[in-house]
């Protein structure tokens, strides 16, 4: 039985070896957007197709041929929609649950196969690699039991994707909050937390907050006239 991960962010490759390694089942892995169509899936024949981390919209035909599974940071149907880590994180929400989702039409409505605890201390790359690994466990679980998705229950709260424009700390008020800012962007394709002067524009990551201040990586940068 072969399966498929979609993935547009790096570090599933060795994820999509251990499957195979494991399962003795192919495992191939999607890393772009186009190849996420028909004909490809025709060929390989996938089981299940899974989307640990995929930042585009399923085709229709894709979801209502195979069994799409997708990962996302909240526990559902809290937290509908786009930039789960960052709207969690700026609303001082530390711990989540990853949910494994049925796609289906609506955005982050299908059923649910199983959920597992998510913590959310630490930078935004840290929290992406140890939910790497929650989601390669809750894989290697939906392969082994195949278990039904059951409707979502609960109140619907939906999440806005952000824009980079506020990634802007000036107007935060505590260091708490600012810290949560810096760490919780601080990860490859993310804009970095940032402020502005007239001329100038920095950016910080590597955050750790002290008893009264804070320590962070800044980069200095001439703003570019507009």
């Amino acid at each position: 039985m072969p399966y498929v991960i979609a993935a547009s962010r790096p570090g599933y490759e060795q994820i999509t070896h251990q499957i195979a390694q494991l399962t003795g089942d192919e495992c191939h892995l999607i890393d772009k957007q186009e190849n996420l169509n028909l004909n490809v899936l025709r060929e390989l024949n996938p089981t299940y197709v899974f989307l640990p981390h995929w930042s585009y919209i399923v085709p229709k035909d894709v979801y209502e041929a195979y069994e799409c599974i997708i990962f996302h940071m909240t526990d559902l149907p809290f937290g509908r929609g786009g930039s789960p880590l960052q709207n969690l994180i700026s609303r001082g929400i530390y711990e989540t649950k990853v949910s494994a989702l049925r796609c289906s039409e609506g955005i982050d409505t299908g059923p649910i196969y199983v959920k597992r605890n998510l913590s959310l201390y630490g930078s935004a790359e840290e929290i992406y690699l140890r939910a790497a690994k929650i989601i390669k466990e809750m894989i290697f679980f939906i392969i082994e039991n195949s278990p039904l998705p059951r409707g979502q229950e609960g109140e619907v709260v939906h999440f806005k994707r952000r824009h980079p424009e506020e990634s802007n700390i000036d107007e935060l008020e505590s260091l708490e909050k600012v810290c949560d800012y810096i760490r919780m962007l601080d990860a490859e394709g993310y804009p970095y937390a940032f402020f502005e002067t007239k001329h100038l524009r920095m950016e910080f990551r590597r955050a750790s907050l002290k008893q009264d201040c804070i320590h962070a990586d800044v980069i200095i940068t001439i703003k570019e006239d507009k």
